[in-house]
């Protein structure tokens, strides 16, 4: 433990986190405020609440800064295991809130155990991919670390809770970073498009399309490169074409009825501004009245109407963005934008493997809750219930994002260099 820990401290990245919790109290104050309870410290309100665990993380944060560095690493398997044991007992134990079995309830206290599998996943891919002999390019080396992630993924989608199980795809960019072929993420990006297309257009015809796509390039190429193999070509094609008939299967199987309609609604198949679009289309009225200003802390119409629901967990941005405006909606993104690169910036001057591969599971899932749970609020992407890290109203979201920022601070404040 280095005794300088203090003075190497990033401290900038805890201002951050520091006004982001600050924020996201205010505004779930703001969107729960009542009349009879006004005050924050009312345990009983969600405001409250949320200042409670805020004030329970800040105690947690000295005694993850002073446990040994090395302990995270060592205990990665245990760690992991723990984690899984948990997901597999919701399955017997768990208690079912919102249409997903995913939540325990203790003494009056909700967990969710999707929520701390996140780092407990980042922790032991961080240590699979710190071994000098693993090559992301070898089949059997990806198998095993896709595995790591594979295994939470699988048991969080039975649930079913497709938004925590997404968030766990965002650790593509952390493999990309230790060298995997990055036109896996190409084939990813391309998957995702076909995955839409399909819920658009009849599959045979769109497996014509592509086909017709693909034999284009390919000659292309060809005329370009004579020698290009064709066998690449083939693979995708194969691939992709499989894909787009498992899609029914996916949409139907996987993700709920309320999903399902969420995507027919941005992909324009439904317009149901009363009903399944309800949310969405309130949120981007609240979002829309805010104008450049804002209305105001407290004086958002559509927010203390309660027009927007769950405006206080998965849709927190429509209250800021109303009573914030523009201005403050921009300031939010910014800090999290800073809080992203910074994370990244610091990681890159890892010595070793272990931490710089952590500090961007870390940055790499705050990125896809941010940019999911912006753009559902928005309307840009299907609603997926997935919480604003540090903002949303979520004990164990707050407390698990906070553990992972807290691990990054340890990991950053006794690097070598």
């Amino acid at each position: 433990m280095n005794k300088n820990i203090f003075f190497r401290l990033d401290w900038f990245s805890i201002l951050i986190f520091l006004l982001l919790v600050s924020f996201g109290i205010a505004s779930i104050y703001s969107t729960t405020f009542s009349e009879i309870n006004v005050s924050i410290f009312n345990w009983s309100t969600p405001a409250g609440k949320q200042f409670l665990i805020f004030i329970f993380c800040l105690l947690m944060l000295p005694l993850i800064l002073l446990v040994n560095s090395n302990i995270f690493e060592h205990l990665s398997n245990l760690f992991y295991a723990l984690s899984i044991l948990s997901l597999l007992g919701l399955f017997i134990f768990g208690q079912k809130i919102n249409g997903a079995l995913s939540w325990y309830l203790i003494g009056g206290f909700s967990f969710q155990p999707s929520e701390f599998a996140k780092i407990t996943t980042a922790i032991l891919v961080s240590k699979s991919l710190s071994s000098i002999q693993i090559d992301l390019n070898k089949i059997s080396d990806l198998i095993k670390i896709i595995l790591i992630i594979g295994i939470p993924v699988i048991l969080i989608f039975i649930q079913p809770d497709a938004g925590s199980g997404i968030v766990f795809f965002g650790l593509l960019f952390v493999l990309l970073r230790e060298g995997l072929d990055i036109r896996v993420l190409y084939l990813g990006l391309l998957l995702v498009f076909l995955f839409f297309l399909a819920l658009l257009f009849n599959p045979i015809g769109l497996s014509i399309a592509l086909f017709l796509i693909f034999l284009l390039t390919y000659r292309l190429i060809v005329r370009t490169y004579p020698n290009t193999n064709k066998s690449p070509f083939i693979l995708v094609f194969a691939i992709s074409t499989l894909f787009i008939f498992s899609v029914d299967f996916i949409f139907n199987s996987v993700f709920e009825q309320r999903h399902r309609d969420r995507f027919n609604i941005v992909l324009g198949l439904e317009n149901d501004s009363k009903g399944v679009g309800y949310n969405i289309n309130q949120s981007k009225i609240a979002i829309g009245s805010g104008g450049f200003s804002g209305k105001g802390f407290l004086n958002g119409t559509q927010t203390k109407g309660g027009f927007v629901p769950e405006q206080h967990s998965d849709y927190i941005f429509s209250t800021i963005g109303e009573e914030w405006g523009f201005l403050g909606s921009c300031a939010l993104i910014i800090l999290y934008t800073i809080l992203i690169l910074r994370v990244i910036y610091r990681a890159e001057k890892q010595i070793h493997p272990f931490p710089r591969i952590f500090s961007y599971s870390f940055a790499s899932m705050l990125f896809v809750h941010f940019f999911i749970n912006i753009g559902m609020t928005l309307g840009l992407v299907p609603t997926v219930g997935i919480p604003l890290p540090f903002i949303s109203y979520g004990g164990t979201n707050l407390l698990a994002f906070s553990i992972m920022l807290f691990i990054y601070l340890n990991l950053d404040s006794n690097r070598l260099n």
